[in-house]
């Protein structure tokens, strides 16, 4: 007898070639995330009852919390259109017997063209040179825009990245293409040559590309930040854990940081009134490094090559718990 045609609930934004895939794969109930009017992110619970009200057994989430009651329904796989699925429990999908998968580097040159914008935005003056324009303040105080926003190229300058990962590689070869040199921390990447010490104390600028984990949270500190040149340039387009943020508004005030540039939060939100807010030299946005519709393209496109190779009795390329397979 032929098996019923799978049906997949889709809350992650999708498109590309990858969204005709997955229709050719299963009937298709697209909800996605980013199509609500407010904020929507499932817990595990209300998950599980869309699955089972959808009857689907596919399911291909960005942010929603994958565990506990959904390994209860009829599941074929699944997908987290994340490099690191942490919104999914694997060992309770593992011992459920049920496939994870995942996007690794799917914003990789999206957070990458951040983080060239932010260090240019941060080190030329370029956010408050707007606003100067646009309130009239050219000639702000007597003075000509040339005095206010002298500043020194990137090119001929080191930079350090922390992490080499997916997004870290596509930030060096652009990095190198500005004329930088370019150093790299990484315990787990064989081509990361510096220690973290020896990064901090050569590099003009710095730039976060590490995972949150037991041994990154809090790894760059007021320790750190004595151990940087004097007038450094301090990027994370990574997670807030990762530096202390208390000890980064000291080293701004000190001038031990000569600008800075985030594209996160702990919370995903900062008080206006935080004292971040107060340097024009520190460019804040609100995690948007991946918000690009490449991106999406490229985690749908990932996602269905690999249920498609599921689906067809062939290993899938980004299975976070292979062990499954084998059952």
């Amino acid at each position: 007898m032929t098996q019923p045609r799978p049906k997949a609930l889709v809350t992650a934004a999708v498109n590309g070639p990858g969204l005709d895939l997955l229709g050719e794969l299963a009937d298709l109930v697209i909800d996605s995330w980013l199509d609500q009017p407010s904020l929507r992110i499932y817990n595990t619970e209300q998950l599980a009852e869309r699955v089972a009200a959808e009857r689907a057994n596919i399911v291909v989430v960005e942010s929603d919390q994958c565990g506990g009651p959904l390994y209860e329904q009829p599941l074929i796989a699944v997908c987290s259109c994340r490099g690191d699925p942490n919104n999914v429990d694997v060992p309770g999908a593992t011992a459920a017997g049920i496939p994870v998968l995942r996007a690794p580097g799917r914003n990789a040159d999206a957070v990458a063209e951040v983080a060239i914008g932010l260090l240019f935005a941060a080190t030329r003056g370029i956010v408050p040179a707007d606003k100067d324009v646009r309130k009239g303040d050219i000639y702000k105080d007597g003075t000509i825009p040339y005095q206010r926003f002298r500043a020194w190229e990137m090119a001929g300058k080191t930079v350090g990245l922390v992490g080499l990962g997916a997004v870290g590689r596509a930030l060096r070869w652009r990095l190198r293409g500005l004329g930088m040199d370019v150093l790299a921390y990484d315990p787990y990447a064989p081509d990361a040559t510096s220690t973290l010490p020896e990064l901090l104390a050569r590099s003009d600028v710095i730039s976060i590309h590490a995972p949150v984990n037991e041994q990154t949270v809090g790894m760059i500190g007021a320790a750190e930040f004595d151990q940087m040149r004097d007038g450094v340039v301090f990027i994370n387009t990574a997670r807030a854990k990762i530096h202390d943020t208390d000890a980064l508004v000291t080293a701004l005030r000190s001038g031990k940081v000569g600008a800075a540039a985030l594209d996160h939060f702990e919370g995903e939100f900062l008080d206006p009134n935080h004292p971040l807010t107060e340097f024009d030299q520190v460019v804040l946005t609100p995690h948007i490094g991946g918000a690009t519709y490449d991106t999406e393209s490229n985690h749908t496109s990932m996602i269905a090559e690999d249920l498609c190779r599921i689906m067809a009795g062939a290993r899938p390329l980004n299975i976070v718990n292979p062990e499954v397979l084998d059952r």
